[in-house]
Protein backbone atom coordinates (compact mmCIF):
# COMPACT_ATOMS: atom_id res chain seq x y z
CA UNK A 1 0.00 0.00 0.00
CA UNK A 2 1.25 3.49 -0.67
CA UNK A 3 0.93 5.89 1.96
CA UNK A 4 -0.09 9.61 1.42
CA UNK A 5 1.18 12.47 3.64
CA UNK A 6 -2.14 12.62 5.33
CA UNK A 7 -1.69 8.36 6.00
CA UNK A 8 1.48 9.03 7.23
CA UNK A 9 0.83 11.50 9.59
CA UNK A 10 -2.31 9.62 10.76
CA UNK A 11 0.44 6.08 11.52
CA UNK A 12 2.59 8.42 13.60
CA UNK A 13 -0.33 9.89 15.54
CA UNK A 14 -1.94 6.54 16.29
CA UNK A 15 2.03 4.91 17.28
CA UNK A 16 2.07 7.91 19.63
CA UNK A 17 -1.56 7.76 21.10
CA UNK A 18 -4.21 4.95 19.74
CA UNK A 19 -6.25 5.89 22.51
CA UNK A 20 -7.03 8.92 20.26
CA UNK A 21 -10.63 9.22 19.19
CA UNK A 22 -11.52 10.10 15.32
CA UNK A 23 -12.57 13.22 16.16
CA UNK A 24 -9.49 14.00 17.53
CA UNK A 25 -7.35 12.54 15.03
CA UNK A 26 -9.82 14.09 12.55
CA UNK A 27 -9.12 17.56 13.86
CA UNK A 28 -5.34 17.20 13.87
CA UNK A 29 -5.35 15.91 10.63
CA UNK A 30 -7.60 18.60 8.93
CA UNK A 31 -10.49 16.02 8.20
CA UNK A 32 -13.57 14.90 8.62
CA UNK A 33 -14.55 11.95 11.11
CA UNK A 34 -15.55 9.56 8.69
CA UNK A 35 -12.54 10.18 6.20
CA UNK A 36 -10.39 8.99 9.61
CA UNK A 37 -12.32 6.20 10.25
CA UNK A 38 -12.21 4.79 7.01
CA UNK A 39 -8.28 5.16 6.70
CA UNK A 40 -7.65 3.36 9.83
CA UNK A 41 -10.14 0.92 8.60
CA UNK A 42 -8.25 0.62 5.42
CA UNK A 43 -5.44 0.03 7.07
CA UNK A 44 -6.71 -2.61 10.01
CA UNK A 45 -7.95 -4.80 6.77
CA UNK A 46 -4.90 -4.45 4.76
CA UNK A 47 -2.98 -5.72 7.91
CA UNK A 48 -0.69 -2.55 8.24
CA UNK A 49 -2.44 -1.44 11.68
CA UNK A 50 -2.00 -5.01 13.55
CA UNK A 51 -3.08 -4.39 16.95
CA UNK A 52 -3.92 -2.13 19.50
CA UNK A 53 -1.86 -2.71 23.03
CA UNK A 54 -1.16 -1.15 26.24
CA UNK A 55 2.20 -0.65 26.66
CA UNK A 56 3.23 -1.46 30.57
CA UNK A 57 6.09 -0.56 32.73
CA UNK A 58 8.74 -3.28 33.67
CA UNK A 59 9.47 -1.60 36.50
CA UNK A 60 6.03 -1.57 38.14
CA UNK A 61 5.19 -5.25 37.29
CA UNK A 62 8.53 -6.49 39.23
CA UNK A 63 9.76 -7.21 35.49
CA UNK A 64 12.51 -4.98 35.34
CA UNK A 65 15.41 -7.85 34.92
CA UNK A 66 16.28 -7.72 31.55
CA UNK A 67 18.37 -10.77 29.81
CA UNK A 68 19.53 -11.31 25.66
CA UNK A 69 19.81 -15.09 25.64
CA UNK A 70 22.13 -15.93 22.87
CA UNK A 71 21.08 -19.79 22.08
CA UNK A 72 23.03 -22.33 19.49
CA UNK A 73 21.31 -25.14 18.27
CA UNK A 74 22.83 -28.60 18.32
CA UNK A 75 22.30 -28.90 14.49
CA UNK A 76 20.30 -26.82 12.01
CA UNK A 77 17.90 -28.95 10.48
CA UNK A 78 14.75 -28.17 10.01
CA UNK A 79 13.57 -30.67 11.92
CA UNK A 80 15.36 -28.96 15.05
CA UNK A 81 14.42 -25.69 14.18
CA UNK A 82 10.87 -26.10 13.80
CA UNK A 83 10.89 -27.60 17.45
CA UNK A 84 12.77 -25.15 18.87
CA UNK A 85 10.59 -22.16 17.71
CA UNK A 86 7.51 -23.95 18.77
CA UNK A 87 8.94 -24.84 22.29
CA UNK A 88 10.20 -21.05 22.89
CA UNK A 89 6.78 -19.35 21.81
CA UNK A 90 5.68 -21.22 24.44
CA UNK A 91 7.86 -19.58 27.00
CA UNK A 92 5.62 -16.34 28.64
CA UNK A 93 8.98 -15.25 30.14
CA UNK A 94 10.59 -14.81 26.17
CA UNK A 95 9.04 -11.55 24.92
CA UNK A 96 11.18 -11.69 21.71
CA UNK A 97 12.73 -13.77 20.04
CA UNK A 98 14.70 -13.33 16.79
CA UNK A 99 16.52 -16.09 14.31
CA UNK A 100 19.90 -14.58 13.77
CA UNK A 101 23.10 -15.03 11.79
CA UNK A 102 26.50 -15.15 13.39
CA UNK A 103 27.88 -17.24 15.84
CA UNK A 104 24.25 -17.80 17.65
CA UNK A 105 20.89 -18.97 15.93
CA UNK A 106 18.50 -16.96 18.27
CA UNK A 107 18.63 -14.26 20.76
CA UNK A 108 15.88 -14.20 23.14
CA UNK A 109 14.82 -11.38 25.11
CA UNK A 110 13.80 -11.98 28.51
CA UNK A 111 12.28 -10.15 31.36
CA UNK A 112 11.74 -10.93 34.83
CA UNK A 113 11.86 -9.88 38.62
CA UNK A 114 15.50 -10.85 39.36
CA UNK A 115 18.63 -12.93 38.47
CA UNK A 116 17.23 -15.55 40.62
CA UNK A 117 14.25 -16.29 38.71
CA UNK A 118 16.38 -15.87 35.65
CA UNK A 119 18.40 -18.85 37.60
CA UNK A 120 14.30 -20.83 38.09
CA UNK A 121 13.59 -20.26 34.60
CA UNK A 122 17.04 -21.03 32.89
CA UNK A 123 17.66 -24.44 35.02
CA UNK A 124 13.01 -25.18 34.75
CA UNK A 125 12.69 -24.21 31.53
CA UNK A 126 14.98 -22.99 28.82
CA UNK A 127 17.21 -26.10 29.29
CA UNK A 128 14.61 -28.37 29.06
CA UNK A 129 14.20 -27.21 25.32
CA UNK A 130 14.79 -30.03 22.76
CA UNK A 131 17.78 -29.21 20.72
CA UNK A 132 20.03 -26.30 22.54
CA UNK A 133 23.47 -26.74 22.44
CA UNK A 134 24.53 -23.49 24.37
CA UNK A 135 23.46 -20.65 25.77
CA UNK A 136 25.14 -17.31 26.68
CA UNK A 137 23.13 -14.48 28.76
CA UNK A 138 23.63 -11.02 28.27
CA UNK A 139 22.19 -8.60 31.26
CA UNK A 140 20.63 -5.25 30.60
CA UNK A 141 22.52 -2.41 32.95
CA UNK A 142 20.43 0.16 31.75
CA UNK A 143 18.17 1.47 29.05
CA UNK A 144 18.35 4.03 26.39
CA UNK A 145 16.20 3.55 23.99
CA UNK A 146 13.30 1.69 24.10
CA UNK A 147 10.49 2.33 21.00
CA UNK A 148 7.73 0.75 19.32
CA UNK A 149 7.36 3.42 16.70
CA UNK A 150 8.45 3.36 13.06
CA UNK A 151 9.07 6.28 11.20
CA UNK A 152 6.90 6.03 8.03
CA UNK A 153 8.94 7.19 5.06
Amino acid sequence: MEFDAIDKKLLMLLQADSKKTTKELSMQLNLSVTAVYERIKKMEREGIIKNYVALLDRTKINKSFVVFCHIKLVQHTKEYLNTFENEVTQLNEVLECFHVSGDYDYILKICLGSMEEYRAFMVNKLTNLKHIGSTHSSFMISELKNSTQFEIV
